[in-house]
């Protein structure tokens, strides 16, 4: 049993702390002339993605296809450091994608979009389920108490694992040859960058392995 819960802790929390890990070893050493942002205003330019802006943004780095902009956050893009850099070239990654009409973004983008209205669904039912509990006393409740919890933190993980491809077709297909043959940082620095656009890769899938934790919790709530 205890190796089983070692297991279980090193699945849901080891790609996490090794992400995080990555991303902070490599933030700390400022040497570039040019920060995240300053790097991704230079590619979209050199490649004539105009359409696409570049802004400062507190919910994490991403590219919003819908509004056609990448979004970086100030502590971790707005320095000129490795991670900054390769941060924002993942990024721009992304929006590559978007301009060659990548279908596998589009199938995430409505993916993700359908997992969000499901997490709403599931945040009412878990808010009505003790209101419910307390009113009729019904075993039922129980179910639409997992059901709530399933589609609140489950979906959300499996339409990040379906997705995980794209991210990292934007980190080994589009960023890293991008970096490479651009000279946008030196050599030796290429087998740190591979390891900061894997971290990108799996930040949402390790975000929401942990999240997972809340399930088993509720499980057993249920059984008692």
């Amino acid at each position: 049993m205890v190796y089983l819960i070692i297991i279980a802790i090193a699945v849901l929390f080891g790609p996490h702390l090794w992400a995080r890990h990555v991303l902070n070893r490599y933030n700390r050493q400022e040497y570039f002339s040019g920060s995240g942002i300053d790097l991704a205003r230079m590619v979209l330019a050199r490649l004539n993605l105009n359409e696409v802006s570049v802004e400062m943004t507190d919910t994490g780095d991403h590219y919003d296809p819908a509004g056609k902009t990448i979004r970086l956050t100030k502590n971790v893009c707005g320095r000129k450091t490795l991670t900054a850099v390769v941060v924002a070239a993942h990024e721009v990654g992304h929006a590559i994608q978007d301009q060659s009409g990548y279908k596998p973004l589009k199938t995430r983008t409505r993916m993700i979009g359908t997992a969000q209205k499901l997490e709403r669904i599931g945040a009412i039912i878990m808010v009505a389920v003790p209101v419910l509990a307390g009113i009729t006393r019904a075993p039922s409740v129980g179910i639409l108490m997992l059901v709530g919890g399933f589609a609140t933190l489950c979906i959300p993980l499996l339409v990040h694992l379906l997705t995980l491809p794209t991210e990292f077709d934007a980190s080994f297909k589009r960023a890293l040859p991008m970096l490479t043959s651009g000279s946008y940082i030196p050599p030796e620095d290429i087998p740190a960058a591979r390891k900061i656009l894997i971290a990108c890769a799996l930040t949402y899938v390790a975000s929401s392995l942990i999240g997972l934790l809340n399930v088993w919790r509720w499980i057993r709530v249920l059984k008692r």
